[in-house]
């Protein structure tokens, strides 16, 4: 059996175990919920402001803060979900010795931990998507309301998606699944408040303030991954109409992603992985 294929059936496990834990129902629950109350929020917006001002300027500004507060919670959903499930995935099976079973065959530890990758990228980046794009599919039909550039917005939280469940898999093979579960988590909290706290030095010219959201962006891309949705789900024309708006808001983003950004938060998923690999590589099964 080759390397390709041998990575791809990992996967295709992984993807069925993945969708038998109760992490799917969790998902499915806490998502219907939060369609259902936004969906709410949005139409209790326009019976009360009218129809007509979420058409203009300053309605429109308040349809993105609003989208991306929900977006937000989606992401933190699948935070939780990918942290939660990336750690049982893999540092389950080894505890168990499931995985000790697997790789008695002429089966490599690195074809193993990334067919196992495989499988969580594409169930994280499938929940995010497609619950994105049902959110999407409320606020327009709720507000009438529909992000500019949907694509590259929903792209960009599976991105980051992908990028906490790679840190995940590091901590898997190191610390046990609950303790890699509430670190990724953690982390993911603690760049997103450094994220807001750097915006808001930014808004107050304080270089040194600033400094902790670019640094923290830089250490975890999560939150630089998060700020380029967000500007995804704006509508452009915002940007030079409410200009001071923008300066220091948490749900709010005036500038895209560079593509030096990107590169780089391909690259940091790339050397997470290959350290992730090196450790598992090392562990004592």
């Amino acid at each position: 059996m080759t390397t390709a294929r041998t990575v791809l059936i990992i996967a295709a496990l992984t993807l069925r175990e993945a969708s038998r834990r109760r992490v799917l129902a969790a998902l499915a629950v806490l998502t219907a919920m939060l369609l259902m109350l936004s969906g709410w929020g949005f139409s209790r917006l326009v019976a009360e402001t009218g129809a007509d001002t979420l058409t203009s300027g300053e309605g429109r500004l308040v349809a993105s803060m609003l989208l991306n507060l929900v977006m937000f919670g989606f992401s933190l959903i699948a935070a939780l979900g990918t942290a939660f499930l990336a750690g049982p995935t893999l540092s389950g099976e080894t505890e168990s010795g499931i995985a000790l079973a697997v790789l008695a065959r002429p089966i490599r530890r690195s074809a193993f931990l990334l067919g196992k990758w495989l499988g969580l990228v594409v169930f994280g980046s499938g929940y995010v998507v497609l619950a994105g794009l049902a959110q999407c599919l409320v606020v327009l039909w709720t507000a009438d309301y529909w992000p500019p550039n949907v694509a590259a917005a929903l792209a960009l939280l599976a991105a980051q998606t992908i990028v906490l469940l790679t840190l995940s898999l590091l901590l898997s093979t190191a610390i046990s699944p609950m303790a890699s579960g509430v670190v990724a988590v953690g982390l993911f909290g603690a760049t997103w408040v450094a994220g807001v706290v750097g915006g808001i030095g930014e808004a107050l010219g304080n270089e040194g303030v600033a400094r902790i959201g670019t640094v923290s962006r830089v250490l975890l891309p999560t939150d630089g991954l998060w700020r380029g949705a967000m500007h995804g789900f704006q509508d452009p024309s915002l940007l030079s109409q409410f200009a001071d708006s923008f300066e220091g808001h948490p749900f709010l983003s005036s500038t895209p992603l560079t593509p030096a950004y990107l590169a780089w938060a391909a690259v940091w998923v790339a050397m997470v992985w290959v350290v992730a690999a090196a450790s598992f590589q090392r562990k004592n099964l």
